[in-house]
């Protein structure tokens, strides 16, 4: 796999709702326009729906694996049946996090669209975590 990280001066808990909360996948994600769940709005281990590309095709998703617990969490989908991106968030302490992003390793040429995702989620979690907005309690492995 192709892997890409970033220190976020940001709760773990924060970029972990922005890492599974498909509303806020277009924020940060350069090539969704758009996600759906077929049930809820964050992920959890099975979960299915579709995301929009930037181009306007509507994709199916699967969520093949999440693991979340009050050190971090991570998962990993199927975007058309193929296996995509993994995100990783690690708890530093405090205001601190690791964020990770991999990529199979037959698709390099996705670790530029990988390296503005992770620059865009930092950013965005940096902000929230400044302007004092919160995103509720630790990961867990319900899917928050």
């Amino acid at each position: 796999m192709w892997t890409r990280s970033r220190e976020v001066a940001a709760p773990a808990a924060v970029v972990w709702t922005l890492l599974t909360d498909v509303r806020r996948w277009p924020e940060w994600g350069p090539t969704v326009a758009e996600a759906q769940l077929e049930a809820g709005t964050s992920i959890r281990q099975g979960a299915t729906g579709r995301v929009r590309t930037p181009v306007g095709a509507w994709l199916p998703f699967t969520v093949t694996y999440l693991r979340a617990d009050a050190a971090g969490g991570s998962w990993s989908w199927k975007v058309a049946g193929v296996p995509a991106t993994r995100h990783e968030v690690l708890d530093l302490g405090g205001e601190a996090s690791r964020v990770r992003f991999a990529t199979p390793w037959w698709a390099p040429a996705y670790v530029p669209v990988v390296e503005l995702g992770l620059r865009r989620l930092g950013a965005l979690a940096e902000r929230e975590q400044s302007s004092g907005q919160t995103s509720g309690p630790a990961p867990t492995a319900g899917g928050r």
